[in-house]
Parts: C-alpha cells; sequence; structure tokens
C-alpha cells in the first residue's frame, strides 16, 4: 500500500469514528422532576459593580461575609481582624452592605456569617505598621501574626512565625454566643434597623474552623477538638433558632477535601466505632434535634477548590459530587473515611455520601439541602470556565442542591450564568445521555409545564457534536424553535448586560417530538421550547389534600400531603390566635408522611398549615393531654 492510500484510509477512519459518536439525549418531562433552587445562580460577592450589572445577569444568591474576615467580625464596632495580612484591624461596615443589597436588589437572598472562635476584633490602635514597613507589599510574611505588637521575622519565614508573636489581647476581645446571635435583634428586632428578615435567611456557622489552627493561630494555636468545636455550633445554633425561628443555619463550612473526612489529627471514636469527621457532625446535630426538639442544621454546607492535573480532568469534576463510578484524581482526605489509610478507592461522590449519612442520622425526609459556597472551576481559560461552571450548575440543578457560590470567578462565568439563570425553568426533568461524561443535557420546565428549556452541555475539548434530542412527556410541535449558545469565547469579558454579551441566537426545528442539533466544542446551548398543551395535567397541583393523623394528638403529629410536586416545605403551627408556636422545614415525596412533635404544646386547638411555591393548605386540630 503506497503512503497515498495509507494516508486516505485514515482520513476515512477516523471520519467514520467521528461520526460513530453522535449523541442521543432522551428527556423526559414525567421523570425525576425537582424544583431548582434560584439560590445556585450566586456568587461570593462585594458589589463593586452597578446593580443593573447583577440584575441582568441574574444573580440570586450573594455570601457577601468575606470567608476568613467573617471569624473575627465585631458586628458592634464594625471592624474585622484580617488573618491574612498581619491580623491587622480594619472597617468593614455589614449594616452598611446590607442596607445598599436591600435597596439595590430586594428579591436577591444574602448570607452572613455568626462568629463561632470565641474572639473578635476589637480596636485598630494595635496594627501592624505595613507601610512603614515595606510600604504594604506583599510578601512571604504577611501571614505572621504581627497585630498587637510583634516583630517580623525576616529569616525564617519558610515557618511562619514572627520573631516576637503580638499580643492578641491588645486587638481581640472575647465573643460569647450571645453577643455573635444579638445581630439578629440589631437587624432584625423591634428597634433595630429594619432590615426584612426574610432576604437574610442563611447563616453560615463560622468558616472553616477546621483549620484554625492555621488561619487564625494568633487566637487558637492548637485546634478545638471535634466535640468542643460541636458543643459551641450547637450552643450558637440554638441562640440564633430562639431569635429567628426561619433562620437556615448552614454548617459546617468545610474547608477541603481533605478537611471533609478528618476534624484535625483527631481519631473520633463513639462506643467503639469510628466516625469520619462529616458524619460525626451530622450525628452530634441529629442528635442534639432529637434531644432538644431545636433544629441546628438546614443547609450542609462546604468548600471545595477541586484537583485537576489536565483540563480534560478538569471537565470531569463535577461528577465528584453524585456520581459513584467517578474516580476523582484529588482524592486524598477519602483514604481516612474508616479510621486507617486505604488508598484503594477514590471514589468520592461527596454530596451523595452527605445525603446517605443525612437519612441514616435523621431519618427520611429531614428536609436538609446542600451547599457549595467557595468552588473554584480550576482553569481560567474562558470556554474551559464557562462550560465547566455550566456544568456544575446543571448538576446541582438536577440534584436540588440548595445554594452556589463560586468563590473564584473567572471570564465567562457570567456568561453562563445569565445563560441559566434567565433561561433555564423552575423544575428540573429527567435527561439522559449516551454519551455522559462528554455530552450532558440540562432540562427544565415551568410551573404549567408547556414551556421547556433544554440545555446542552458539550465538553469535548476538540471536536463538534451531533446531538439528537427525544422528548418524552412534553408535546412540541413541528415547527422552529430559538436556541442561545456560548462557544469560542474571548479572553477579555464578554457579558455586559441582558442585551450585551456573548450569546448567539439560532433555531432549530423540531418534528415528531424530536431535534438534532450540533453543538461546537467546549459549548453550552440553551434550546426554548413551548408545548402544544398547555398546562400538562400531571404537573399541575392546584389543591392537594392534606392529612393529618392521630387527631386529636399527644405528642407526635403525622402529616401527609398528597402532592406530585416535590419541593421544600414549610410547617407551620399557630394557636387560635395566630401565633406561630412551632415550624420545620421538609421535603414531601408526595406519598410518604412526616411527623412532627407537639408534646411541649398545652392542651387545645390549633391549626397546622403547610405551604411552599406552590400550594399553602391549613388544618386544624387538637392538643390533647
Amino acid at each position: 500500500m503506497n503512503p497515498t492510500h495509507l494516508l486516505l484510509m485514515l482520513f476515512c477512519l477516523s471520519f467514520i469514528t467521528i461520526q460513530a459518536q453522535d449523541v442521543t439525549v432522551t428527556v423526559n418531562a414525567a421523570l425525576n422532576k425537582k424544583a431548582v433552587s434560584p439560590y445556585i445562580y450566586g456568587r461570593n460577592e462585594s458589589f463593586d459593580k452597578p446593580a443593573t450589572f447583577y440584575k441582568d445577569a441574574g444573580l440570586r444568591f450573594a455570601r457577601t461575609n468575606g470567608g476568613n474576615n467573617a471569624t473575627k467580625y465585631n458586628w458592634r464596632k464594625k471592624i474585622g481582624s484580617h488573618p491574612d495580612w498581619y491580623n491587622n484591624v480594619y472597617a468593614n461596615d455589614w449594616d452598611a452592605t446590607s442596607k445598599k443589597v436591600a435597596k439595590d436588589h430586594p428579591a436577591m437572598q444574602v448570607m452572613w456569617a455568626f462568629q463561632l472562635l470565641g474572639r473578635v476584633a476589637s480596636s485598630t490602635a494595635h496594627n501592624f505598621n505595613d507601610w512603614g514597613y515595606n510600604q504594604s507589599q506583599w510578601w512571604e510574611g504577611v501571614h505572621q501574626n504581627l497585630a498587637g505588637g510583634g516583630t517580623p521575622n525576616t529569616t525564617g519565614v519558610k515557618q511562619g512565625k514572627a520573631a516576637v508573636e503580638g499580643n492578641v489581647n491588645l486587638y481581640t476581645q472575647e465573643w460569647p454566643a450571645d453577643s455573635t446571635v444579638e445581630i439578629l435583634n440589631h437587624w432584625f428586632g423591634s428597634k433595630g434597623i429594619g432590615l426584612n428578615k426574610n432576604q437574610f435567611l442563611y447563616w453560615s456557622m463560622d468558616n472553616e474552623a477546621d483549620v484554625w489552627n492555621g488561619t487564625h493561630d494568633d487566637v487558637m494555636p492548637t485546634l478545638i477538638s471535634a466535640s468542643k468545636f460541636m458543643d459551641n455550633y450547637i450552643e450558637v445554633a440554638k441562640k440564633a433558632r430562639a431569635l429567628f425561628p426561619e433562620i437556615k443555619i448552614c454548617g459546617p463550612v468545610t474547608t477541603s477535601e481533605w478537611q471533609w473526612y478528618k476534624w484535625g489529627e483527631e481519631s473520633i471514636r463513639i462506643d467503639g466505632k469510628y466516625y469520619s469527621w462529616f458524619e460525626y457532625f451530622i450525628k452530634r446535630c441529629a442528635d442534639e434535634e432529637k434531644a432538644s426538639g431545636i433544629r441546628v442544621l438546614d443547609v450542609f454546607d462546604i468548600h471545595h477548590y477541586p484537583y485537576a492535573p489536565t483540563d480534560a480532568d478538569a471537565l470531569q469534576n463535577h461528577r465528584a459530587f453524585y456520581d459513584k463510578n467517578y474516580n476523582y484524581p484529588g482524592a486524598n482526605g477519602l483514604y481516612t473515611i474508616n479510621g486507617g489509610w486505604d488508598t484503594s478507592s477514590k471514589k468520592e461522590y461527596i454530596f451523595q455520601r452527605i445525603n446517605d449519612w443525612l437519612t441514616k442520622h435523621y431519618g427520611a425526609n429531614h428536609g436538609i439541602k446542600l451547599g457549595l459556597s467557595e468552588w473554584s472551576p480550576g482553569p481560567n481559560e474562558p470556554n474551559l470556565a464557562s462550560v465547566i461552571y455550566a456544568t456544575h450548575l446543571g448538576t446541582f440543578a438536577n440534584n436540588g442542591v440548595e445554594y452556589f457560590t463560586p468563590w473564584n470567578w473567572f471570564t465567562g462565568m457570567w456568561e453562563s450564568l445569565h445563560l441559566f439563570s434567565r433561561n433555564a425553568k423552575k423544575y428540573s426533568v429527567s435527561s439522559v445521555s449516551t454519551l455522559e461524561n462528554t455530552v450532558s443535557a440540562y432540562t427544565t420546565v415551568n410551573e404549567a409545564a408547556d414551556s421547556m428549556t433544554v440545555i446542552i452541555v458539550n465538553r469535548d475539548m476538540n471536536l463538534a457534536r451531533k446531538v439528537t434530542v427525544n422528548l418524552a412527556g412534553f408535546s412540541a410541535p413541528d415547527a422552529s424553535f430559538k436556541t442561545l449558545q456560548l462557544a469560542s469565547l474571548p479572553s477579555s469579558e464578554t457579558f455586559k448586560s441582558h442585551t450585551s454579551n456573548a450569546l448567539k441566537a439560532g433555531s432549530v426545528a423540531v418534528s415528531s417530538n424530536s431535534f438534532t442539533i450540533t453543538v461546537p466544542k467546549l459549548s453550552t446551548t440553551a434550546v426554548i421550547l413551548k408545548s402544544t398543551v398547555t398546562g400538562i395535567s400531571e404537573f399541575r397541583d392546584k389543591s392537594p389534600e392534606l392529612l393529618i393523623f392521630p387527631n386529636p394528638v399527644s405528642d407526635q403529629l403525622n402529616i401527609s400531603l398528597n402532592s406530585n410536586i416535590a419541593a421544600p416545605t414549610e410547617i407551620m403551627v399557630s394557636d387560635l390566635m395566630g401565633r406561630n408556636v412551632k415550624n420545620s422545614i421538609v421535603n414531601f415525596d408526595g406519598h410518604s408522611p412526616v411527623s412532627m412533635d407537639v408534646s411541649s404544646l398545652t392542651r387545645g386547638v390549633y391549626l397546622v398549615s403547610v405551604k411552599n411555591n406552590h400550594y399553602s393548605v391549613t388544618k386544624r386540630f387538637s392538643v390533647a393531654k
């Protein structure tokens, strides 16, 4: 065979291979319907752009507490100690920021934090003179504990210690649980500054407490024990709940994959059984709720800065949350999950593990959600960052994640946020791809189920993909429908506003409830469909039947809602004067009842109300002692 024939054969084989890798996606609007939390469209934010920018982008949730800088924040004096800059104390006005957000973004949910360390900033008078030292330039010693009269170490910088440590008592003060939660009265109380508490529901239980002996070693040179931390956590959570019953308590706000499984150097054992850190945390929270009846956890919050040795690995990092078949290259702390060091598995699936532990210790229908409040896409190349972020948005929408606030924000991410938040609907439904790890579809429908958006993400770094989408449970007419696509993003930021951005409009033809579209490499494409049927009956839920039993009740009230829409649902018990006496947040699955402990209620008649975005039902019951 001559060289020309050989090259021709190789070309033909390559062409056949590419054609053989076309993708089929099956969408079923009748399967796996879940409410999409609008708060996955969030980020860590300082609001340095005009208000219209955030509105146009569709930002719905902002974590504003500043991470490490929240731990020693003194809300009374409006100052905080910065652990990554000599522990110097600077002004920081959470009141002013909250008032500004309330004015500019009244529909946005904002997350602040409670301080659990035990000490906060007290004075700016004892700052290290960084300007006099080197005109405030960064150097390897910026983390040295120099506030409070310390002396820099210029020879042993790598060891991280100052030549003379500053006196922590000069710039910090004690800060017990009562002080940290009193901000709730300051903001929302009758004599407070008048903020609407419904805009500030979510509160971080401090930040990365598992590494305080590193980040806040001036106050805590030796890490507090896991048990003592939990004691402090529970005390703050209970006091916060007493002041603000509707609050969303979010913890443990853990640093990274290593700390997911192990608290410092501790080996946590209870009655001879080893517990990884996350399971121990869940067990302690569940035990407290069973003992006191007070919920101390609403959202299980973690941080994750994924490891990826290659860009191809980074494009698969979303699988570390739920995929039990995925070997995550960054698995490390996982090896300690059973108390030893076992490298035999790299299957992380951390959110699924957390869900399993929650069910184990709380039981089914516990209502506790998951949140990711710090994250990075890894690569900062715009097309990679955009696609990786889009994939996480789709994965978290499919799985009911409560909020998602990336810490690192790269060019391309505003574009993906805008595409999803502006075009995705309220409910995620089933989408299955024949090449899921390369091309995924994330499908959502509206309340009436007569509008659908199919968002196709192509993670292939080299090839465009021909994708055929077959629709079930949704009747689309034979017609042309609008598409919006992100691809080939430049290195500079393209998102300016809702009308000035990189989205390319196109169209696709639907025939016999199917369409075929070719999507470019590293692209995200939204296909926006309308149904021929208005309000498909199986998605309607106008008046679900509420069942309560036993009635009269003495201790456990069972509540069942015949509803076909799963969504976070508030159960509130009030007396006949309209006073709220008990409430909780649950998820109904459409058939399984949930229980509420009413043993603390006195004899009498009460009302139980079940309410979310889709229905509100109230019934009367009586308590007999």
